[in-house]
């Protein structure tokens, strides 16, 4: 299927690996001009080489910011002052129990996962208007609808996500520029396999023996019982990015493996 967005710009944050990486990719295999993110040089320029390697697009360029740095994400703008399509995709996790979760903790990631997509999108969001196109979507998580026990400061960012997606897209009225969440689930990604392979060494059980009980005792409601692939995602988030997309704006699409019960 030809997604018409050819030679549109985009700008994939916290795009060296996971989700990020496969979103990159998948908008490169459109023709997309594609910006990859990481907080480092180094991992930046990898992941443009690879993504060319396996696109076959020379058409992608890398910027290295951290998003937990408010310096460097003025300077990433300067450098790339505007994009047709924003993946407000950066983000962090970590398992703390809510006594354990400090002042510090709760202001970083608030600042990483809400504002780095807060402060892109006020960036960008007047000349998508003006051009009468363009694409905003913050890569949210389930978690924004069940607040993980073990994760209550990232469930709190994802929701966060999804209202400011939605009080943006009420700015749109009338226009070709649409504002998203997607919401994906348990995704397999470095953070995810870290984690994962933490929690099998402290139980003595191998990964994929780790992986069925975390979805039997962690994760039970989830109809696919596994983690979802990147590029699983990607393929969500690649066609509400596209020109076909226009009916969809201001909502928050779930590609969360049946994890959340309600089917609202």
């Amino acid at each position: 299927m030809d997604l018409k967005i050819k030679n549109k710009i985009a700008l994939v944050t916290g795009s060296t690996a996971g989700i990020g990486f496969a979103i990159a990719k998948a908008l490169a295999n459109e023709g997309v001009e594609v910006f990859v993110n990481g907080r480092t040089v180094e991992r930046v320029n990898l992941a443009v080489e690879n993504l060319k390697k396996e696109t076959g697009n020379k058409n992608i360029k890398g910027i290295a910011a951290d998003f937990s740095d408010k310096t460097e994400v003025d300077q990433l703008i300067a450098q790339l002052p505007e994009v047709d399509i924003l993946i407000n995709n950066v983000g962090i996790f970590e398992p703390k129990e809510f006594r354990d979760i400090t002042d510090e903790d709760w202001f970083k990631f608030y600042e990483v996962n809400v504002l780095s997509g807060v402060r892109l999108s006020r960036a960008y969001f007047d000349k998508m208007i003006e051009k009468n196109w363009g694409r905003i979507i913050f890569i949210s998580s389930e978690s924004a609808l069940q607040i993980p026990e073990e994760m209550i400061h990232y469930g709190m960012t994802k929701t966060a996500q999804i209202a400011v997606a939605r009080g943006l897209a009420e700015l749109t009225k009338g226009t070709n520029v649409t504002v998203n969440a997607v919401l994906p689930g348990p995704t397999w990604s470095e953070g995810a396999g870290t984690f994962v392979k933490d929690l099998a060494a402290q139980k003595s059980l191998t990964i994929e023996e780790m992986e069925k009980e975390f979805f039997k005792s962690a994760r039970p409601t989830s109809i696919l019982q596994r983690f979802i692939d990147p590029d699983e995602i990607a393929s969500t988030v690649a066609y509400i990015a596209s020109d076909l997309s226009i009916a969809t704006n201001g909502t928050a699409i779930r590609a969360d493996g049946g994890l959340v019960k309600s089917p609202f």
